[in-house]
């Protein structure tokens, strides 16, 4: 019982570093501070430093040799990667998600799809946010192909600062609305070649908004840095 209270506390660390990367309360390329973790979450440095191997391994944070550790920077091409496979991955689920879902879990998605709306009217962007990702991780769950669910899961932790940023423009914010809006159409009428093509397009203005969050490293950042 105690091993696995040890490693349930290491992942719980390790969780709430990566919400302080996706908030911006730790910022690309920022050293970590042990000492500070330590103290705001209440644990010793041996959790801490196996949350930390952790989210070395899930490519949030890079360890350095005997220097300890900092936030990964993000660069346009490791992003765009990242989003090109992504972007795969939604569209197989949608395909697969219109083969399995269950009218509940259609009613399901629709009242959360509702629920984004009104955020939207309201312009309240975090909220927004929450709902929109619990969108996409209902139409994943509806693919019933788990393999599919845990890659998907890991990639979009190295990315989550960027795909849910803080700062969006109208027009994206609007198209990005749009698209839910087929997305929700397709399912309904359980389209799964439409509804594919639809969540594999649904990526693709993503990296001007990441640009604009001044997350993603530029090559005026690298000569900064390397300066």
């Amino acid at each position: 019982m105690t091993k696995i209270l040890q490693r349930n506390l290491y992942r719980e660390v390790a969780d709430r570093i990566g919400e302080l990367i996706e908030h911006g309360e730790l910022l690309p390329g920022e050293r970590i501070s042990e000492k500070q973790l330590c103290d705001r979450f209440g644990v010793s440095r041996t959790p801490l430093r196996e949350a930390l191997k952790v989210l070395a391994t899930e490519g949030l944070i890079e360890l350095l040799p005997n220097r300890g550790a900092r936030v990964v920077r993000l660069t346009m091409k490791n992003v765009k990667d990242t989003y090109d496979l992504m972007a795969a991955l939604e569209g197989l689920s949608g395909e697969l998600a219109c083969q399995h879902i269950t009218d509940a879990e259609i009613s399901a998605i629709r009242e959360l799809h509702d629920t984004m709306l009104e955020h939207y009217r309201t312009r309240d962007l975090m909220p927004y946010f929450q709902v929109n990702r619990q969108i996409h991780e209902a139409i994943l769950a509806a693919s019933n192909n788990e393999i599919l669910q845990e890659t998907y899961s890991n990639l979009n932790q190295r990315i989550k600062r960027v795909r849910y940023s803080k700062k969006m423009t109208e027009r994206y914010w609007s198209q990005a609305v749009k698209d839910h809006e087929n997305m929700m159409a397709a399912l309904e009428k359980r389209d799964g070649k439409l509804l594919g093509q639809i969540l594999r397009d649904h990526l693709c203005n993503k990296i001007e908004v990441a640009t604009l969050a001044g997350v993603i490293e530029t090559e005026g950042d690298k000569r900064a840095v390397s300066a």
